[in-house]
């Protein structure tokens, strides 16, 4: 078996395994399921062709080697287009996300996307602030905007938020200066009163998941699992033995 690809919290939250057949398995991630799975080898998880069947491929680089990375070209544009004709011609909204505790981020996404979009990439607030016609106009309001506020949030600032909660005055503070059309708040179910221990691991019981990140419980601490990083993995069944390293809450006091 191998890890060939995930499904954030967006859209119903999936790990995508890869079986001997070459078929796909979307192992759903429920609060309260448990993993079972060692990481073996890995290397690039290929691809997944049209009829949703795994093409393996054997080459070293992972998540996916030279041959089966995908950029997707919309994601570098900032009002001009990179493609050799334009058709991104579909309302697009311009959106605020916040990340608890004070990480506030711009971005774009089709109108008809905007509440799945925040939601992938676990945004614990989103506020709709523009809606525009193309793409291309909402690109160039989002590199305006992205010259006060950010419009990329990395990982480890994704796992301080698990168990912050956001600075509203400042929250309120950014929005002051857009007439907002929409706001949303999300909760992920995860109730966690420290922030996770990072680790890579597909073991323990799901506590949930925010975005792309899986949150895991074994051994008393929680552990936050960037699911990008698990793709690529072969998988054996059964839970590892290597020592992780535990939170301090996990020793008791």
């Amino acid at each position: 078996m191998q890890l060939v690809g995930y499904e954030p919290s967006g859209r119903g939250s999936a790990l995508l395994v890869s079986d001997a057949d070459a078929e796909i398995d979307a192992r759903p991630l429920e609060a309260g399921d448990d993993l079972a799975y060692s990481l073996g080898e890995r290397h690039c998880a290929g691809t997944i062709d049209e009829s949703g069947v795994h093409v393996a491929c054997d080459r070293p680089s992972a998540p996916h080697c030279e041959y089966h990375t995908s950029t997707w070209v919309c994601a570098r544009c900032t009002g001009t287009c990179l493609k050799d004709e334009m058709d991104c011609y579909e309302d697009h909204a311009v959106y605020i996300a916040a990340f608890a505790p004070d990480t506030f981020k711009v971005g774009v996404t089709k109108r008809r996307r905007l509440e799945t979009r925040l939601r992938e990439q676990g945004a614990d607030r989103g506020a709709h602030v523009h809606t525009v016609s193309n793409g291309r106009i909402a690109r160039e309001l989002e590199a305006e905007i992205a010259e006060r506020l950010v419009d990329r949030v990395r990982t480890p600032a994704k796992v301080a938020s698990l168990a912050a909660t956001v600075d509203e005055a400042g929250w309120e503070s950014v929005l002051a200066e857009f007439d907002v059309i929409d706001r949303y708040r999300f909760d992920y179910g995860l109730g966690l009163e420290a922030r996770p221990v990072r680790e890579t691991i597909a073991s323990g019981t799901v506590v949930g998941v925010k975005g792309r990140l899986l949150v895991l419980e074994t051994g008393g601490t929680a552990y936050a699992v960037d699911m990008r990083d698990l793709v690529g993995y072969d998988l054996e069944g059964g839970r590892p033995d290597r020592n992780l390293q535990s939170s301090l809450g996990s020793f008791g006091t």
